[in-house]
């Protein structure tokens, strides 16, 4: 802080919420649901306001563009053959649920119970399924495995597309059964993924859960309001530094500060505040306050494979986009109806796989998309095709997000060290096989389906394991860097406590011993549910 500039007193509060993504709108909802409790809800973002926010297709604009988006990048992959990647997070109100896919779905009973295994009880599927329910509003309503009363909407998706319809017939002759519900803890199958829309609109964690209590006297949220440190007294954290519009403030937490900045910016706020890995601090510059050496390590993601196959006979988006009267088609099917190109999630059709039948459970994932592009946000390709793009659920390979300085300002060190386990490697390899065995099943031979990428060509396996990472992209669902456990790795405990201090949680993705097999937003708001619930259990144990 420059010299003369004093820092303005924001206020005291019983909790300090940092971060308005998926999992801080959850929790500052139940927090001060309590109207004893008064509750501080910082984003770093601005306003959800933007139009493209709230149209589904709008994906394509508020990604790599910094009124949303924090514009992250990895450094250059090894395993990516010398690539680097955007790294997109959202940086706004709901966080990345306002830039998201949309898509709901919890990954599978095995993952959960795993977490248990690991050493932290009460997070096996059978604790956790009521949580999802909680704060779901499942267009079919409540049953065993869905709720119909909670916030967050979850409905069918408002289209349908030949080739993928064929896509999905061509997985069943290839022993991919179809299903219509990914998310009752089996999730094997293909079909239709079901997203967070209203009627054709994206559901963000904003609109879920801080829409309808914008009136409550007890909360408070500031946008623009960008973290640079916590404040500590011995183990205890009392506050936490944070400028907004460029004018240097502090507020005070009575209670808890809980970070809910995700799989990025938890970590960089913990080590920029002198917790984590000595060695890591003290390169920089920052005071050791507590020693950690797991904060910002253990970073999993789901790397996405894009197949792309050239086809015939059938309408596809690529087609679409290149006539300004398929243009105006599709916005005036939108404005009258909600529906249509521009209601998609950016993702249509889903399977969950094994790569081998001897697996217990699916390690694939497929994202089926009847359109193709050269790269994420370049134009589609003037010939008609689709992607097929497939991931291995449960990575072997772990990264790390570390600081670059002690600025705040600046953009941590971002390595996923993708495919540099040799296992995923082999998945890889298995995954771009399957994948061809799909396309060349009877159902889908009536639209001549010709592999453009990675190419027919390439068949040995280290030759595979290579194409791997050239056509290799993040599909946007980093956790793990402030894992859950007793391990010496491990940052919180089974209540998310940062281990070691005390008035300190953190409660997003970040805490994941390992990643969910499937897309990441709904357990993130799961895990805001399980916080909530230990911490008023706490208050009320110690009043």
């Amino acid at each position: 802080m420059a010299a003369g500039t004093e820092r303005q007193d924001a206020g005291t509060y019983d909790y300090v919420i940092v971060g308005a993504g998926s999992a801080g709108c959850c929790l500052a909802n139940r927090l001060s649901a309590d109207p004893d409790v008064s509750v501080l809800l910082l984003e770093a973002g601005g306003r959800d306001s933007w139009h493209w926010i709230h149209i589904p297709v709008g994906y394509l604009y508020t990604m790599n563009t910094p009124r949303t988006d924090w514009c992250f990048k990895t450094e250059a992959e090894a395993g990516l053959n010398g690539r680097a990647l955007n790294y997109p997070r959202g940086r706004v109100l709901g966080g990345s649920s306002s830039i998201n896919g949309m898509i709901y779905m919890r990954g599978q009973a095995r993952d959960y119970d795993n977490w248990r295994q690991f050493g932290n009880p009460g997070w096996a599927w059978s604790d956790v399924l009521p949580l999802f329910k909680r704060s779901e509003d499942h267009f079919a309503g409540g049953d065993d495995f869905h709720g119909g009363d909670g916030e967050l909407r979850v409905e069918e998706q408002r289209l349908s597309w030949e080739i993928l319809d064929a896509f999905r017939e061509a997985a069943a002759e290839s022993g991919i059964p179809p299903t219509t519900d990914f998310n009752r803890g089996d999730n094997e199958g293909c079909g239709y993924f079901q997203v967070n829309q209203r009627k054709g609109v994206r559901w963000s964690a904003a609109k879920a859960f801080l829409r309808p209590i914008e009136g409550r006297s007890n909360l408070t949220v500031m946008t623009r309001a960008q973290a640079e440190r916590l404040v500590l007294d011995g183990r205890r954290v009392t506050g936490i530094d944070f400028q907004q519009d460029g004018q240097p403030r502090r507020a005070a937490a009575r209670g808890e500060v809980v970070l809910s900045a995700g799989a990025v910016g938890s970590p960089q706020l913990l080590q920029l505040s002198g917790i984590g890995p000595g060695a890591l601090l003290q390169a920089q510059g920052i005071d050791v306050a507590h020693e950690l050496p797991g904060v910002g390590e253990n970073l999993q993601d789901h790397l996405q494979l894009r197949m792309i196959f050239k086809i015939q006979n059938t309408k596809t988006l690529n087609k679409q986009v290149q006539s300004l009267f398929g243009k105006a088609l599709m916005g005036l099917e939108y404005a009258l109806f909600r529906r249509g190109p521009l209601s998609m999630a950016p993702s249509q059709l889903g399977a969950f796989a094994k790569s081998d039948p001897a697996r217990e459970t699916p390690d694939l994932q497929y994202h089926v998309q009847p359109l193709s592009l050269p790269k994420f946000g370049e134009p589609l390709h003037d010939f008609p095709a689709f992607t097929a793009s497939v991931c291995n659920l449960r990575p072997e390979s772990r990264g790390t997000i570390h600081i670059r300085s002690a600025d705040f300002r600046e953009a941590p060190v971002i390595k996923p060290n993708y495919l540099t386990a040799a296992h995923d490697r082999t998945i890889a390899a298995a995954a771009l096989r399957l994948t061809r065995r799909i396309c060349a099943a009877p159902a889908l031979q009536r639209f001549q389906p010709e592999e453009f990428l990675p190419g027919a060509a390439i068949e040995s396996e280290e030759d595979l394991a290579k194409a791997a990472g050239d056509i290799g992209t993040t599909i946007f669902h980093p956790v793990g860097t402030c894992k859950m456990g007793s391990d010496a790795g491990a940052v919180v405990d089974p209540r998310l406590r940062v281990q070691g201090l005390q008035g300190l949680r953190v409660a997003d993705a970040s805490i994941m011993p390992t990643i969910t097999s499937g897309n990441t937003n709904a357990p993130a708001i799961m895990i805001a549910e399980k916080a909530a619930v230990m911490m008023r259990e706490d208050r009320q144990a110690s009043i």
